[in-house]
């Protein structure tokens, strides 16, 4: 009898999880679709004629109309869609009218930039961010429960490129404390292959080690910049979740019990803070690989949010949708991955789906 029940206990967790896989694979179908309509959608909407961007204002009409025909805009807009559609799943987002080289090897050659620059600030923002969150949810009310919100509110108010000038300012003209804007000087551009796009990496990996430490002087004021922003957002969000499992009633029984408060705080208190956290940081890596344009800008750094700038600023409309695409199913995957995440280490969520 045990052994049947057992047999069914299997199958119907068998069913749970293929009814699970089914549904996120459905709903992210879906949000990639509705990605790929608006995107679309937009680049017919802008005020920008492609074929001019492609032949300039002076071309002829008969120039004018071969390429409007050429690149199928004289075709339904659903079979517009349709061809779309089937370029971007094989990976082809066109060409750039601005740098005339396919847009998916301009994206594979800038992204690592942002991927290495948001990385290094998320992984600020997460080890700093988190004990100081928890730091003002222990000490609530106090000086450094004010001071940790104080500091929070400051990098949400003040404007991201105003910093960054600033520290160029004070940190590389004044004290000469970093390098200045770029990824690394020219004279250690050679000094390594550059096999995945990701400096740090390579320059470790290939055991340069005084171009490591030029690219660790570049990066260090960007990425510090963008991990204040995530870790002001990143603490606040802590200090929240913090207070409310602080104030649950096994937090009380422990300490009726005699249970050390470093181990209440630490271990039971931040165990349970730590599943809508997982969500709160993964958003915030997201928001930091999109939203650091101003920071390149600023930074001088070869990456997304430099290339989307240039594009936009040139008209170039196949790059800027082709980045949006890149962008969208970014916040795609770490959404996913959250939620993944999240019924791991929350069995409730696991016995609710």
């Amino acid at each position: 009898m045990s052994d049947v029940t057992n047999e069914g206990g299997r199958d119907s967790a068998l069913l749970r999880f293929l009814w699970r896989a089914v549904k996120l694979l459905a709903t992210v179908a879906l949000t990639f679709l509705g990605l790929l309509v608006v995107t679309f959608l937009i680049g017919r909407v802008v005020p920008v004629d492609p074929v001019l961007a492609v032949i300039g204002d002076r071309a002829s009409q008969s120039v004018y109309d071969r390429v409007f025909i050429e690149l199928g805009l004289d075709r339904p807009l659903y079979e517009q869609f349709w061809i779309y559609l089937q370029k971007v799943l094989s990976g082809d987002f066109g060409e750039s009218f601005l740098t005339k080289r396919s847009i998916s090897d301009d994206l594979a050659r800038v992204f690592p930039a942002t991927m290495e620059l948001a990385t290094v600030a998320i992984l600020i923002g997460t080890i700093f961010g988190i004990p100081l969150g928890v730091w003002a949810a222990v000490r609530q009310g106090k000086f450094v429960d004010q001071f940790v919100r104080v500091f929070g509110l400051i990098g949400y108010s003040a404007p991201i490129f105003w910093l960054g000038l600033l520290g160029l300012l004070v940190f590389y003209a004044r004290l000469q404390w970093v390098a200045g804007p770029g990824r690394i000087d020219i004279s250690f551009e050679y000094a390594f292959t550059n096999k995945t796009g990701l400096m740090l990496l390579d320059t470790a990996l290939q055991g340069q080690w005084a171009a490591f430490r030029n690219v660790v002087s570049h990066i260090i004021l960007p990425a510090g910049l963008l991990g204040y922003f995530s870790m002001a957002y990143i603490s606040r969000m802590t200090r929240s979740f913090m207070l409310n499992e602080l104030a649950q009633e096994y937090v009380i029984t422990a300490r009726v019990k005699g249970v050390p408060e470093w181990r209440i705080i630490w271990v039971h208190a931040l165990r349970n803070a730590a599943v809508p956290l997982v969500t709160v940081v993964a958003l915030s890596y997201a928001n930091l690989l999109e939203g650091s344009v101003l920071t390149e800008t600023v930074f001088a750094w070869p990456g997304l949010g430099q290339y989307l700038t240039n594009s936009l600023q040139n008209a170039d409309m196949n790059a800027v949708l082709g980045g949006t695409l890149v962008i969208g199913g970014i916040f795609v995957g770490l959404n996913l991955l959250s939620d993944l995440l999240y019924s791991t280490l929350d069995p409730r969520v696991r016995r609710q789906s």
